[in-house]
């Protein structure tokens, strides 16, 4: 799947603007970690693109209603295959379903959700509204403020990074250079 085309089908389901960034985001960072191991960045972009395809239509059935909301569309996008089903459903791992993250692009999904939030929560209670000029340290110290971006859990970020394998500011630095390389996709 390309991304124009998970931006199309995302479009049928989200109208939100601040959900239709989010969703836009996470596709730039799933992007940034594709090209970073070598794998397929439209795919990857896709997957993160379409990860929350039913949350603004069933808030209470989030990474549940998006396998029918697939298999409704898959006469319009064949290009919707089960992989990106269990993807979808997997960053909801622990919070809203028990599909379990098992591929690389699955576990940089359920870190990268919450932690492109508080990111750009950071751009935004920056005086230049942006992630070109954030450093590692402002998100760190926010990432330690609880009350700050409050809904973004940080213990979703750091089981992330574990599962990805990777130090949690090294995840976090990558995903600030991620944001930066399309900020004007991401709003920041």
């Amino acid at each position: 799947m390309k991304p124009d085309t998970a931006v199309e089908l995302l479009s049928k389901y989200v109208k939100g603007e601040t959900l239709l960034r989010h969703c836009k985001t996470v596709g730039v960072a799933m992007r940034y970690f594709a090209e970073k191991f070598g794998e397929d960045a439209d795919y990857w972009q896709s997957v993160g693109i379409l990860h929350d395809i039913d949350f603004e239509q069933h808030p209470d059935n989030h990474c549940v209603a998006c396998v029918d909301i697939f298999n409704e569309e898959k006469a319009n996008f064949p290009e919707i295959e089960d992989q990106i089903v269990h993807a979808v459903q997997s960053h909801g791992f622990g919070l809203c379903c028990d599909v379990e993250p098992a591929h690389q692009m699955e576990k940089v999904l359920f870190a990268v959700d919450e932690l492109t939030g508080l990111i750009f929560a950071c751009a935004m209670a920056r005086p230049s509204k942006s992630v070109m000029d954030m450093e590692l340290k402002s998100v760190t110290k926010k990432f330690k403020d609880k009350a700050f971006a409050a809904g973004c859990s940080r213990d979703v970020i750091r089981q992330g990074a574990e599962m990805m394998g990777v130090e949690l500011n090294d995840l976090i630095q990558d995903c600030i250079l991620a944001m930066r390389s399309q900020h004007e996709v991401c709003g920041c």
